[in-house]
């Protein structure tokens, strides 16, 4: 029998580390979270406000079950190993297990590893710790926070709009998708103009006249400038430069996020997942194994095995030329665990050699991640580029060529990053300084206003303002769409008429903690509570005093939005009926609910198709619960006949089944008969 039991999140992760282990240990998993604040106490939050906040738990649905398996195996156990996720949230996942399970200090060992390799697992069990209760009080106390500010905010939302919810990261974050569209709508249009000079090899446009700056605002100021220009130019100058293009830092958690948004069209829930995916481990050919490392991370940093591992791969595969330097991020603030960059598990594991065991996007995510390891330790690319300075009665013209001379860190991302060549002639063999043009035109142009959030620009916009951390971007995305707060246009959130409501509403009383600023300090303090260097429940009881007032006077004079009406009554009890959100969208209902419950149901046109060969019911046009069309028997549940195309009332010369009809051609429903 194992005398060590490992426990893990994932069931995935457990089958992969299970198989680096020996006989000794058996690994099962918790399956996620197993506890959570119980709904109980003042407004249901969980905590005893009195007793410095103290937090109650209770096995979250369906999670009793596990504890109890969990903890029968802990009696045959010798010693219990928590191996949860790497971060935060991951050490809270650990205490709660300790904590239910009712382990001791001298009973269990935390393992922390960042890849779920054969190697990285073994030295992980050589250095285990026990349980960082700073973390903890961190994690912990984001999620106090989350459920005062969701529970209370949300009740509030609801008794006074038609919105459902609102929170502490989810709010600010649909606040800068309203302003931005607030922009849009107050932005004014100017218009202005562009001359260009057209040549043979190239095109020079106009910047500058007298060597200053020079802004065209309207046709007439454009065929002034025209009417003093002829197609002689004189080159002014010619200025060359070699200049180096540096590849960027290996992916965190929101670059990530961002690029496979942009560059695999992929949204953050769907890279996430995959990436998780790649993270617990795939099955290839003579191994289990993780294919990259943790993907929630704010750190760029990369070891030194694996730095000194690339730079031998980079040599042996591309030659010294190809060399770089491990880049330093400066300018990171607030990582919240010393962990590594999202990167490959091995630089010899390249794409093509695992893209027999991946699925589609999972070769394309694993791809995109690997090249971005590999290119951040590569050389400079290189590029000559060339600036031109044409004359013109005083009239400047400029022309701007870029030639790649060192392809360097491209060779491997060239694919990930757009690269323009445009060549100029060698000014500098023409016999004399002078250069005709072959036509000089104007054209108009209208500044455009700031561009609507797409999903990675939102991720980085609250990346750079420290708003949320890499475990809730994708949620944060996820629960302004579902709950209606915004429209996806374009792959662009538009802010709706609910989700502009909810943030004016929350402004006005709340504008002091639904802010950028406010919420990015709090996550500064969560940080320090984390370096043990600011007390949990202090932090909760400065910020709970100041909301409770915010709210009190919010719950008193706020303004209750009345439903629109119809403009007809009731036919059960005569009140006016209303329009209302519900979760599949707008219904007309009675105004005098709970005490009427009706509601208005439309009317549908039925579309009859031709008899039921089965019954003496019809067939008739009906639609699934996404809308899609399909052909069934109007006397359901009795009749289930049914078709996904259109039946066409006639038999099957073959079978005597029903013949349909799809993209004008006829075939049989039941055999392969077709015309």
């Amino acid at each position: 029998m194992p005398k060590k039991l490992v426990i893990v999140e994932s069931p995935s992760k457990s089958k992969t580390i299970e198989k680096f282990l020996g006989k000794d240990y058996k690994v099962l998993s918790s399956k996620g979270h197993v506890r959570d604040l119980a709904i109980k106490g003042k407004f249901g939050f969980g905590v005893d406000i009195e007793d410095n906040f103290k937090p109650s738990y209770t096995a979250i649905k369906g999670k009793k079950k596990v504890i109890d398996e969990l903890k029968k195996e802990v009696k045959n156990v010798d010693k219990v190993y928590l191996a949860t996720d790497p971060d935060r949230e991951g050490e809270a996942i650990s205490w709660h297990l300790y904590d239910a399970l009712g382990l001791k200090d001298d009973q269990y060992e935390r393992i922390v590893f960042n890849e779920i390799t054969k190697g990285a697992i073994e030295e992980a069990f050589k250095n285990p710790r026990k349980i960082n209760e700073d973390l903890v009080n961190s994690q912990e106390t984001r999620r106090i926070l989350d459920r005062i500010i969701g529970f209370r905010l949300s009740k509030l939302m609801q008794s006074k709009t038609e919105g459902k919810s609102a929170g502490r990261v989810q709010s600010v974050a649909l606040k800068l998708i309203v302003d931005r569209e607030r922009e849009i709508e107050a932005f004014n249009a100017d218009e202005y103009w562009t001359i260009t000079a057209n040549f043979k090899e190239f095109n020079a446009e106009l910047f500058n006249y007298n060597n200053k700056k020079i802004e065209i605002k309207n046709e007439i100021e454009a065929n002034d400038i025209l009417s003093k220009l002829s197609n002689t130019f004189t080159i002014a100058n010619v200025d060359k430069k070699t200049k180096r293009k540096k590849s960027r830092m290996p992916f965190i958690t929101s670059t990530l996020q961002q690029e496979a948004s942009s560059k695999l069209g992929m949204s953050a829930k769907k890279s996430m997942s995959i990436a998780q995916k790649l993270y617990e481990g795939i099955e290839l050919e003579h191994e289990t194994v993780g294919l990259i490392t943790y993907m929630r991370t704010d750190s760029t940093r990369l070891s030194s095995e694996f730095i000194g591992s690339t730079f031998k791969y980079i040599e042996a595969k591309y030659g010294k030329d190809y060399l770089g330097a491990v880049k330093v991020n400066k300018k990171a603030e607030n990582v919240q665990d010393a962990h590594e960059a999202i990167r490959p598990t091995s630089i010899n594991r390249d794409p093509l050699s695992v893209k027999p065991y991946l699925s589609n996007d999972e070769y394309k995510l694993y791809r995109m991640i690997y090249y971005r390891a590999l290119a951040s330790l590569m050389a400079d690319a290189k590029t000559n580029n060339t600036t031109v300075i044409l004359d013109n009665n005083n009239y400047q013209f400029k022309a701007n060529g870029q030639v790649l001379i060192f392809d360097g860190y491209l060779k491997v991302y060239g694919d990930y990053e757009e690269t323009t060549e445009k060549t100029l002639p060698p000014f500098e063999d023409y016999k004399t300084n002078v250069i005709v043009s072959n036509e000089i035109i104007k054209e108009q142009h209208f500044t455009k206003p700031p561009a609507r959030y797409t999903e990675a620009r939102l991720i980085k916009e609250m990346e750079e303002l420290g708003i949320g951390r890499p475990s809730t971007y994708t949620k944060t995305m996820d629960t302004i769409k579902t709950r209606g707060y915004v429209s996806v246009v374009e792959k662009r959130f538009v802010p709706t008429t609910i989700g502009i409501e909810i943030t004016d509403k929350l402004q006005e009383y709340f504008s002091h903690i639904i802010n950028v600023l406010y919420t990015a300090n709090m996550e500064t303090n969560l940080d320090k509570i984390a370096d043990g260097e600011l007390v949990w429940y202090k932090l909760l009881e400065n910020f709970y005093n100041e909301f409770e007032v915010a709210l009190k006077e919010a719950f008193e004079n706020m303004e209750k939005k009345e439903p629109e009406k119809t403009g007809e009554m009731c036919p059960n009890c005569d009140h006016p009926l209303v329009i209302r959100n519900g979760r599949y969208g707008e219904f007309v209902a009675c105004s005098n609910f709970p005490e009427c419950k009706y509601i208005k149901t439309e009317e549908k046109e039925i579309t009859e198709i031709c008899d039921c060969p089965n019954c003496d019911g019809k067939i008739v046009e009906k639609k699934t619960r996404k809308g899609k069309i399909f052909y069934g028997c109007n006397n359901y549940p009795k009749c289930k006949t049914a078709f996904w195309d259109k039946p066409l009332g006639k038999e099957c010369p073959e079978c005597k089944s029903m013949l349909t009809e799809k993209n004008n051609k006829t075939k049989c429903s039941a055999c392969d008969y077709n015309e």
